[in-house]
C-alpha cells in the first residue's frame, strides 16, 4: 500500500451515525436495546481477539447485529521497540473474521521492553514524524487498508520542537493515513496546555477525518483535566463537537465511556444528543437573499 503520494480525502467510514464503546458489563443490557438506538459499536481488538466460549459467542452475536469499528491500544506507534508485526497480523485476522473495515490507533506509544499500560506522548520532532509515519505505513501495508490515528490527550511535552498541530498534520500527510478526531482530547489539552480549542480544531487536517470520539473527563484542578472517559460529556465538549460537524459534516461519532459506567439509559441519552447534533448539522440553514 505504502505512503500516499499527496493529499487525499479520508476513506469514508463503513460505520455511520452515533455509536458506543462495547464493554463487557454492557453485553447483557445491550442485548435488549431497540433496533436503531445505537448505530454501531467499537472495541479494542486486543480485548477480544483471544476470547472464546460464552463471551466469544456473545461477541459474535453483536458483530452479526451491528456494524463495528476497532480502536487499538497496543501497537505503540511512537515506541522505540520494533513494531509488533505479529500483533498487526492478528488484528488483521480479527478484522477480517468479523467483517470490520474501520481500524484506528492512538498517536502515542505504550511499550519498550514491556508494556506500560498507559499512552505516553510522542516527542513533537521531525525525527519522530518520520519514525511514526514509517510505522503507520508498515501497519497499513500489512493490513491492506488505510487506518486512522487519534489525537491524544497528554500532560507533558518532552523534547518538543514542533507544535502539536504541526506534528499531527505532518504525520497524517507523510503516512497517508486518516485522522480519528477526539474532541474531548482537544478540550482537555486546551485547558492543560493553554490553547484555544476552536483554533486547534481549525488547524487539523479536517479533510482526513474518518470518524470522531466524544467523552467525559475528570476535573483535577482549574487548570488540569484528566482524560478519564469516566464521566458525562460536558457542555463545552458538546459545543466543540457541533463545531467539528460544522466543519467536517455529521461524521460517525462514538461515545466513549470506560469507567463509572452508568445504567444504559444514561448512555443512550448521550447518544441521542450526538444524533441531535448530527441531525442539526445535516439540516441546511435558511437561505439569505441579498
Amino acid at each position: 500500500m505504502g505512503a500516499a503520494a499527496g493529499p487525499a480525502a479520508a476513506v469514508p467510514a463503513a460505520i455511520q451515525g452515533a455509536g458506543l464503546g462495547l464493554r463487557r458489563e454492557l453485553l447483557t443490557p445491550l442485548a435488549a436495546v431497540e433496533p436503531g438506538a445505537i448505530a454501531f459499536l467499537e472495541v479494542a481488538p486486543e480485548n477480544w481477539m483471544a476470547i472464546g466460549g460464552r463471551l466469544g459467542k456473545q461477541f459474535r452475536a453483536f458483530t452479526e447485529r451491528y456494524p463495528f469499528a476497532c480502536h487499538g491500544l497496543s501497537l505503540s506507534l511512537g515506541g522505540p521497540a520494533p513494531l509488533d508485526e505479529g500483533l498487526v497480523r492478528a488484528i488483521g485476522h480479527f478484522l477480517d473474521r468479523h467483517g470490520i473495515a474501520d481500524y484506528s490507533e492512538h498517536l502515542s506509544w505504550c511499550s519498550d521492553d514491556g508494556h506500560l499500560y498507559d499512552l505516553a506522548p510522542i516527542p513533537f520532532t521531525d525525527e519522530a514524524v518520520r519514525h511514526v509515519a514509517a510505522r503507520i505505513v508498515r501497519v497499513q501495508d500489512i493490513l491492506e487498508r488505510r487506518i486512522a490515528v487519534e489525537n491524544v490527550s497528554y500532560y507533558a511535552v518532552p523534547g518538543a520542537q514542533l507544535s502539536e498541530l504541526a506534528f499531527i498534520n505532518a504525520v497524517v500527510a507523510e503516512a497517508g493515513c486518516d485522522l480519528l478526531l477526539d474532541v474531548n482530547n482537544i478540550h482537555v489539552n486546551s485547558i492543560n496546555h493553554g490553547y484555544d480549542a476552536t483554533a486547534f480544531l481549525d488547524g487539523l487536517p479536517l479533510d482526513r477525518v474518518r470518524y470522531l470520539h466524544v467523552a467525559g473527563h475528570y476535573v483535577e484542578a482549574p487548570d488540569l483535566r484528566i482524560d478519564s472517559h469516566g464521566a458525562d460529556v460536558i457542555a463545552p465538549v458538546w459545543a466543540l463537537l457541533a463545531q467539528a460537524y460544522a466543519r467536517c459534516g455529521p461524521l460517525p461519532t462514538l461515545l466513549e465511556r470506560d469507567f463509572n459506567i452508568p445504567p444504559l439509559a444514561g448512555l443512550l441519552t448521550e447518544i441521542a444528543q450526538i444524533r441531535r447534533l448530527q441531525a442539526e448539522a445535516a439540516t441546511p440553514g435558511p437561505i439569505t437573499r441579498g
